[in-house]
């Protein structure tokens, strides 16, 4: 059977029959439930703070709704920074963690008073070349490398990512900053992407705690945040369980309480930027059946494409797909879900068993609430889609308008051809 729409398939039924397609649907009473629960699991730490990763959905309206709920903002440029600024989150409750960044990003994100993440000792000198100072409380980012096995098709091996600091680097970085008056520290890692193994995050906090142990040892200095990065993942698969929040806390607790409680890093605030495990499941890509073509394969063609929803023509990424009215009829029938762009790889799913498919059909594609609308692009001349939220009162709101072909054009000066 169908995966059920977890909004509840009467709201989108009647959004269909009044909004144009394709569109996007955010459900925002399950947001603010989860980010509760999400932040549940870490309320033993003496300061725990999530820091939205605004990558995954930047839009002002959710992020308002976050920051509602108590998250900050991971930012990673200027835009960023300002639509952080725009939904009223500001100084450190904003963390600027960019890489190859130019002076005037980081001087409105230290104007800002974001804590500042470098990415690279370089980085540092740059920022006293081109500014002059550096802020009082920085970060750095720690690539173990061979340390730690793993990495996956979205974020790469450590050892291969052009990200973070070696931990010889963050020593001397550290050095550095204390002999230019920086008085507070962080440390900071993102070494996975959709990550489903609880291990994997239990692994990395023990990796962290031990980090910031070896800064005191090796420069006598205290950090003050240790954040775990990002990387939850999300069950896409109808089969798959989610990764049990709850317990993982528990487990960081008690490496926590092994390594930090009894030392004098203690009380040590933590930190996550988890963006998909926040919004994924809760916002949908809804599409119309277009055309049925069958030739070597059976070919459902809709109305949205990959420049909506690029995930599954990047790397093969998997989103359920619900037909709507027919949740609970049998998979009879196996189609290759397609867009209409000039590129072969414009599939939502590839021999996906689902029920017959007819024209005018509307399809659900679930889990597409984080990185979904953001990783839109304009190839072909597409034009990404509009954003509603159901309300918590069940009413339907535009959080972002479908773009036009005026908008694509806007850039272009026609007059002077």
């Amino acid at each position: 059977m169908n995966k059920k729409v977890i909004i509840g398939t009467e709201i989108i039924k009647n959004a269909t029959g009044k909004i144009p397609t394709p569109f996007y649907l955010y459900d925002e009473a399950a947001i603010r439930e989860n980010v509760r629960s999400f932040l549940a699991a870490f309320s033993w730490t003496p300061e725990f703070r999530e820091f939205f990763a605004v990558k995954a959905n930047p839009n002002p309206y959710l992020l308002k709704i976050l920051r509602e709920e108590g998250l900050g903002a991971d930012c990673s440029s200027l835009p960023e920074l300002i639509l952080a600024q725009k939904a009223g989150i500001f100084g450190e409750k904003i963390v600027f963690t960019s890489n190859n960044t130019p002076i005037d990003e980081y001087a409105a994100a230290i104007a800002a008073g974001a804590l500042i993440n470098f990415d690279d000792v370089t980085h540092v000198d740059y920022v006293l070349q081109k500014i002059g100072k550096l802020p009082n409380f920085v970060s750095f980012r720690y690539n173990p490398g061979d340390a730690r096995a793993g990495g996956n098709a979205i974020i790469g091996k450590p050892s291969e990512a052009k990200y973070g600091c070696t931990r010889e680097q963050i020593f001397a970085a550290i050095k550095k900053c204390t002999s230019c008056g920086v008085q507070r520290f962080g440390l900071h890692t993102m070494v996975a992407s959709n990550e489903m193994n609880m291990e994997w995050f239990i692994e990395t906090a023990r990796m962290m705690f031990e980090l910031a142990l070896d800064v005191f040892d090796n420069c006598g200095v205290k950090v003050e945040l240790v954040n775990f990065g990002g990387g939850v993942g999300i069950p896409y698969r109808p089969e798959q369980s989610r990764l049990n929040l709850e317990q993982l806390g528990q487990e960081i607790k008690s490496i926590y309480n092994s390594l930090i409680a009894g030392s004098q890093l203690h009380p040590l605030k933590l930190a996550m930027e988890c963006g998909r495990v926040i919004l994924g499941p809760y916002g949908y890509l809804i599409t119309q059946v277009l055309h049925h073509k069958k030739t070597y394969k059976d070919y459902v063609g809709v109305d949205a494409c990959m420049a909506a929803l690029m995930r599954p023509g990047l790397y093969g990424a998997y989103h359920h797909i619900t037909v709507m009215g027919k949740e609970n009829s049998p998979l009879t029938s196996t189609y290759d879900v397609v867009g209409s762009l000039c590129e072969n790889n414009d599939k939502f799913a590839i021999d996906r068993s689902l029920p017959e498919v007819e024209i005018g059909d509307y399809l659900i594609i679930h889990d597409a609430g984080a990185h979904g609308h953001s990783m839109g692009f304009n190839y072909n001349g597409k034009l990404r889609p509009a954003e509603y939220i159901v309300r918590q009162d069940g009413t339907i709101a535009k959080i972002r308008r479908e773009e036009t072909i005026a908008d694509y054009f806007a850039t272009l000066d026609f007059d002077n051809l």
